[in-house]
């Protein structure tokens, strides 16, 4: 792993290459304060998110009818060109026994999008986490987002937004379940 050091190193190389001088006054902080915002971006590597998922609750007098989350928005970054992902994420299960905390969803959606990113591979590994740990009928997450590495570069498109889906369990295998949660989450016509 490279040193707090090299890191800020690398920034002022970084900044040369761009054409500007990091020695200036308004660029002698910008080392620092990139390593800094990049130690918070990128927060979700020293995170297991599964553990956010451990502590449940059976308490729940019977409740067995879908649990969904909407609107989980989140910042992530594109692995191929750094540039930010901003989008929101809708997840959804169907419990066994068990419950868990509706704030734990959010946190594994952001653990997850604190790591480089495409968002095909966020969407699935949340789906996973929240599978393999609550061991529910079935999952449900849709992420919308747009991806700045096509809006500030390329193809320059604004307003466009990207949506992924992984279903599994009765979500996958059952028609209804499916429109009943995107229903939830106002994707369904």
């Amino acid at each position: 792993m490279a040193t707090r050091e090299e890191a800020e190193e690398a920034v002022r190389t970084l900044l040369r290459w761009a054409g500007d001088d990091p020695g200036r006054e308004g660029l002698l902080d910008t080392p620092r304060r990139v390593v800094e915002a990049y130690g918070d971006w990128f927060s979700g590597y020293a995170i297991d998110p599964g553990e956010y998922l451990r502590r449940t609750f059976e308490e729940v007098a019977g409740y067995d009818e879908m649990i969904v989350l909407r609107n989980i928005s989140f910042e992530s970054h594109c692995e191929h060109h750094m540039a930010p992902i901003i989008g929101r994420a809708h997840v959804g299960y169907l419990p066994t026994d068990k419950v868990v905390g509706i704030s734990k969803l959010a946190r594994v959606v952001e653990a997850f999008a604190r790591r480089f990113q495409v968002q095909e591979k966020m969407t699935a590994q949340i789906a996973t986490c929240i599978e393999d740990v609550l061991k529910p009928r079935g999952v449900a997450v849709v992420v919308d987002a747009a991806h700045e590495c096509m809006t500030t570069r390329g193809v320059h498109k604004r307003g466009v937004s990207m949506v992924t889906s992984r279903m599994t369990g009765v979500f996958r295998d059952d028609p209804r379940t499916r429109a009943e949660f995107l229903q939830f989450i106002e994707m369904a016509p």
